[in-house]
């Protein structure tokens, strides 16, 4: 086991003359959940792509190490599992074509014992050979859960992980959630009750919004 840290330093965010989110920083060091909670709008989903080395903030940094070496942008994804509701997948490709590719674009060896165990935690088992344009919502949003996790990251972001997810969606979700956060650090976007429950932190990001006037 490796130690793995993200370090989010004052970081403030605009989009034009538009202030999202202001002077934001925490630490989070080997495992955990944290959660990042704030109403639609507020900037939950502009902060983990910073955070993924998607977009840059408009001001401070963020930083993550492993074995106390900054991690460079360009080898970050080697660490990083993402899921959210704007991944693309490949919707004329079975659900394994898509895997497989994905393996190759990451640069890693298609690990099958890998695969296959999460095809079953996820229950798409005996699903893998069908074209996802045949999948329900929820049953691609879980696949996308095997997209983030099957490279064994050391940081995993979901940005409302259980959309589109029924209750036994959430229930195999919340429990891989549980046992991947005993070894590698969480992180949950989400405005979802059930969601933020399962946090040991949270940040709220109207915290970092400026006040308003009286």
């Amino acid at each position: 086991m490796t130690d793995y840290s993200l370090k989010v330093d004052n970081i403030s965010k605009y989009f034009g003359r538009r202030l999202i989110f202001k002077e934001l920083a925490f630490q989070i060091n080997n495992n955990g959940i944290l959660g990042i909670s704030g109403s639609n709008g507020s900037g939950k989903s502009t902060l983990v792509k910073i955070i993924a080395g998607i977009n840059s903030p408009s001001s401070g940094k963020v930083i993550h190490s492993n074995d106390n070496i900054e991690i460079i942008p360009e080898k970050l994804h080697n660490y990083l599992g993402f899921v959210s509701p704007y991944l693309v997948l490949y919707e004329e490709f079975s659900a394994l074509e898509n895997l497989q590719y994905f393996s190759k674009i990451r640069g890693v060896k298609f690990n099958t014992e890998k695969i296959s165990l999460l095809l079953e935690k996820f229950l798409l088992n005996g699903r893998q050979d069908d074209l996802v344009k045949t999948y329900s919502s929820g049953m691609k949003q879980r696949l996308k859960f095997i997209f983030a996790l099957m490279h064994n990251p050391r940081l995993i972001i979901l940005d409302e992980p259980t959309s589109n997810l029924d209750s036994a969606g959430k229930d195999v979700v919340y429990q891989i959630i549980e046992e991947e956060s005993s070894s590698n650090i969480v992180i949950i976007a989400s405005n979802e009750e059930s969601d933020l429950l399962i946090c040991k932190n949270e940040i709220k990001l109207e915290d970092f919004k400026p006040a308003l006037s009286a």
